[in-house]
């Protein structure tokens, strides 16, 4: 019996672990579900229950005996939808058998200590390539490629710097986007720039939260009507953080 329930905490933790894995790395809510029953099903536990928000899991599994619940606390999400890759992987071959419950368990602790994210200056050069690109996307001119990709570069570097000093995603999405619009306007007022909005609008697009609107739309269409709010809450306010940020440069600095 004491083995039983043993194994029944360390399916739970497994469970979890996954769970944790694909939340913080920009899951949608259905899949993190889905992906707990899964591999719960596959070691044995048929009666399981989740409940699952952006800053935390419930689980539950009902034993012979008795029913077990766990929770755990997300604080940090981004976006890595390679670990997302990575834990589906992992699931669909403990639902094949070709992993066991220590091993899995092994994997997952690998995954959730891996670090795979790109080197920071070629996240920076990625951001200022793609808002250059968003620029020309938006029908502006080639002569405005130049000054969107350095407001666009200078504007992610200072998110992630804003971001480590003021751990409040709000403000470093406000200073960001504020940084953005100065330096657009310092571009056209200097002749270097033309098409104001142009540059703008290609500048601020990395700091857009396209996967957290998708995840929401997609978890209010599922049904999950806390998660899907929240999220949409979350993607309403840096939003509004991009658009405050560039609203105080053209209210109070454009002649």
């Amino acid at each position: 019996m004491e083995n039983q329930v043993l194994q029944t905490y360390e399916i739970m933790e497994v469970c979890l672990l996954a769970g944790k894995i694909m939340l913080q790395s920009g899951g949608e809510t259905y899949r993190v579900e889905d992906t707990m029953m899964r591999i719960a099903a596959s070691f044995g536990i048929e009666k399981t229950h989740s409940y699952v928000t952006p800053t935390g899991i419930i689980f539950s599994a009902e034993g012979s005996m008795e029913t077990k619940t766990k929770l755990i606390r997300i604080s940090d999400r981004s976006t890595d939808l390679k670990k997302v890759a990575m834990v589906n992987s992992i699931s669909r071959r403990i639902s094949s058998g070709e992993v066991n419950l220590i091993e899995a368990l092994d994997l997952l602790k690998g995954i959730d200590s891996l670090d795979i994210t790109f080197p920071f200056m070629v996240q920076v050069a990625a951001a200022s390539s793609a808002s250059g690109c968003f620029m020309i996307m938006f029908s502006g001119g080639w002569n405005d490629f130049i000054p969107a990709m350095i407001c666009g570069g200078l504007g992610y570097l200072s998110f992630v710097y804003f971001h480590r000093f003021v751990p409040i995603k709000f403000f470093s999405e406000f200073l960001a986007s504020f940084l953005i619009g100065l330096l657009s306007l310092i571009f056209v007022t200097i002749g270097i720039g033309h098409q104001l909005d142009k540059i703008i609008i290609g500048s601020v697009m990395t700091l857009v939260p396209g996967l957290l609107i998708t995840n929401a739309v997609r978890d209010l269409m599922a049904g999950h009507l806390v998660s899907g709010l929240s999220k949409g809450a979350e993607a309403f306010l840096t939003a509004f953080a991009i658009g405050s940020g560039i609203a105080v440069v053209l209210a109070f600095l454009k002649v």
